[in-house]
């Protein structure tokens, strides 16, 4: 009876050590995995600032509609054939079945055309549309859509950052068409090496800007462009030395919480190299409702007032730095006041990295 009662004593014993160390064991764990978790979340993205000035071509995805006009026939009368057909903003990506990549292509595919009746395939909002339209006749074998068209654009910026696999982010806005205010839907873009010529400096009413130097031939190439998004263009820099040059890596910014009120710098090479100015930050808006205009600042440094008034085009994209992080880029300029402007939150342009 004696050895019952021990063994069960001794059972009981063994059961509570390991029930109690068994759960000491787990908490310990958890609490560990939370504090790796939590040092993880503190700790951002190793970047190389940018502030380096580049030169931008970009191809769109067929050749894109800028409006319609007016034709006169062979008949002596005005026709317009596109209208109320295809919009400002379509993309023209084929003729009668045949793929229309740009503006070239399809001006030669409109001087073959030996009929009245075609079919246009046309990108809209993401959709594929099929239009049926009459050319007009204007001559002997001679037929016209009467469709203003476009397919590339051209430009100057400033490079943000580049990570540990070549990838960089720049200028922190889209690239939009000049005539209609739409973003371009690309198809390539190159990035190449660009010299600043000259500053046109900003004042009230009328914004500033960077005049540079492009020569666009395969020696000049940096890089390669794959995305023009809402928050900047993105892409693979092949030739890192060609700019990137003694520039140390800084952590990015992981969440709003660590951007505030108070100083900070923009780096840009608008005096012809890269160097830093003081800026202050006055607000940071959780709550725009564009992410290229989270951050609103104004330029405190005399020396780039100087130079430029403020914030001219061409700066868009150049890397705001506080305490030590990358936290955003320049966006906008105030047209009214071109000491103040808005800066985009570097998360939302990471976002946009491929991995």
């Amino acid at each position: 009876m004696r050895r019952y009662w021990y063994r069960r004593i001794l059972i009981m014993i063994l059961v509570f050590t390991i029930s109690v160390g068994g759960s000491w064991y787990l908490i310990e764990e958890n609490r560990a995995g939370l504090e790796r978790e939590a040092s993880a979340d503190a700790s951002g993205e190793l970047l190389i600032p940018g502030g380096m000035p580049v030169g931008i071509y970009l191809e769109t995805k067929g050749a894109m509609v800028l409006g319609t006009e007016k034709i006169q026939g062979e008949d002596g009368q005005e026709y317009e054939p596109a209208a109320n057909l295809v919009q400002e903003g379509d993309y023209i990506i084929g003729l009668d079945g045949e793929e229309i990549d740009n503006k070239s292509q399809l001006v030669e595919a409109v001087a073959a055309l030996d009929k009245e009746e075609v079919v246009l395939k046309v990108s809209r909002d993401g959709q594929e549309i099929a239009i049926r339209m009459k050319a007009v006749r204007c001559g002997r074998d001679e037929y016209k859509l009467g469709i203003w068209v476009r397919d590339n654009a051209q430009g100057l910026g400033t490079v943000t950052f580049l990570n540990a696999d070549s990838q960089f982010g720049a200028l922190g806005h889209g690239i939009r068409d000049t005539d209609t205010g739409k973003l371009l839907s690309a198809s390539d873009g190159l990035l190449y090496t660009t010299s600043i010529k000259d500053i046109k400096k900003g004042k009230d009413g009328t914004p500033g800007g960077m005049e540079g130097v492009i020569i666009y031939n395969n020696y000049n190439i940096l890089g390669t462009i794959t995305q023009n998004t809402e928050d900047g263009i993105y892409g693979t820099l092949d030739r890192i030395d060609a700019l990137f040059t003694d520039t140390q890596p800084l952590e990015a910014a992981v969440d709003e919480s660590q951007i505030e009120e108070g100083e900070a710098t923009i780096r840009c090479a608008v005096s012809g190299q890269v160097e830093d100015y003081s800026i202050r930050i006055t607000k940071v808006d959780r709550n725009a409702q564009e992410a290229n205009k989270e951050i609103l600042l104004e330029v405190t440094d005399e020396k780039l007032l100087e130079l430029t008034g403020g914030i001219v085009q061409g700066m868009s994209g150049s890397p705001i730095i506080q305490n030590g992080r990358l936290i955003g880029a320049v966006t906008h300029v105030f047209v009214n006041n071109p000491k103040e402007g808005y800066g985009i939150f570097v998360q939302d342009m990471l976002k946009h990295i491929e991995r």
